[in-house]
């Protein structure tokens, strides 16, 4: 079976391509940058194919997807900037990897969404979302949905983040609601759920969680981000006020001064105001998942004091 990703070369996008392989699976994959280094090693170390492209560039597509059994696509933003808003990509271009499938004859799909998807949600991440899933399962194809909570792991911009306060700061922001609840999962679990979903027939038509097997507020998962790093700081809650005029001029200067997407927008402030729990037991069940507790997660690439 050829697979066809698209977003390869992200966090959760590398360890599916290192799984696939080591399935045995071929792969080809979209790429803005084919030459960038990711994409190069993805080629040399797993004989990959790199194509030059973009969901939002439906020419690009079709010779992309062309002689490919199954499509994984991951793409997806947490910020905006330019033409790329969640609208365009996660919901147009969703919509745009799909006609390409149908038009080259590729029946298996499975899309990355994510937790707190709905039809009636607040956030416009969380619209768009919805919105992709909807085309997903309008689609004409044998769809996985897969939710994930926070993916951590050792490249991500989460943990990594709050890791890197710690280092430099005696004092740790907490913005959003301090009982909201979160189930952070691991990249390892995100990957080899995807994965395994190519050969599962039950998965197929079904939407999963994928959540850790704890429950945490953004409180309680700081102090376990400070306990394995064997540090003691100062949490701070930030006042929603205060919070939401950061995150406006973060998006006002960041994509004019810097042409960068704002590290921080209120659409995330939103979305750090909900919980984001759900029932990761049927994939776990089906899929054949191993159980980690975050700390013991963290602690195999945020250890060392």
């Amino acid at each position: 079976m050829k697979v066809f990703v698209t977003g390869a070369t992200g966090f959760v996008g590398q360890e599916i391509v290192r799984r696939l392989c080591e399935a045995g699976y071929s792969m080809r994959f979209l790429a803005h940058s084919p030459g960038g280094n990711i994409a190069r090693e993805f080629v040399s170390r797993y004989g990959a194919e790199a194509k030059h492209g973009n969901v939002l560039d439906v020419s690009s597509l079709d010779d992309a997807l062309g002689g490919t059994d199954a499509v994984i696509h991951l793409v997806g933003i947490i910020s905006e900037i330019g033409e790329n808003t969640f609208e365009n990509v996660h919901t147009r271009g969703t919509q745009n990897v799909l006609a390409a499938a149908q038009r080259a004859g590729v029946r298996r799909f499975v899309h990355m969404s994510a937790l707190g998807t709905r039809p009636d949600a607040v956030s416009r991440y969380h619209k768009s979302k919805w919105a992709a899933e909807e085309a997903v399962r309008n689609g004409g194809v044998d769809y996985t949905i897969f939710r994930p909570s926070l993916i951590y792991g050792r490249k991500d911009h989460f943990v990594n983040l709050f890791a890197k306060i710690i280092r430099w700061s005696l004092v740790v922001p907490v913005m959003g609601r301090s009982d909201a609840k979160f189930q952070p999962v691991p990249v390892e679990v995100v990957a080899a759920s995807f994965v395994k979903s190519l050969s599962e027939e039950k998965a197929i038509g079904k939407t999963f969680d994928l959540c850790g097997v704890e429950t945490l507020t953004m409180p309680s998962l700081i102090d376990q981000i400070l306990e394995v790093m064997r540090r003691r700081r100062l949490k701070l809650r930030v006042p929603a006020a205060v919070a939401k005029g950061q995150a406006a001029l973060l998006e006002f200067v960041f994509p004019r001064l810097l042409r960068k997407a704002a590290p921080l927008n209120r659409d995330q402030l939103i979305m750090l105001n909900e919980d984001n729990v759900g029932n990761g037991n049927p994939a776990r069940e089906l899929f054949g998942l191993k159980s980690i507790h975050f700390s013991e997660g963290i602690a195999r690439y945020q250890g060392k004091p």
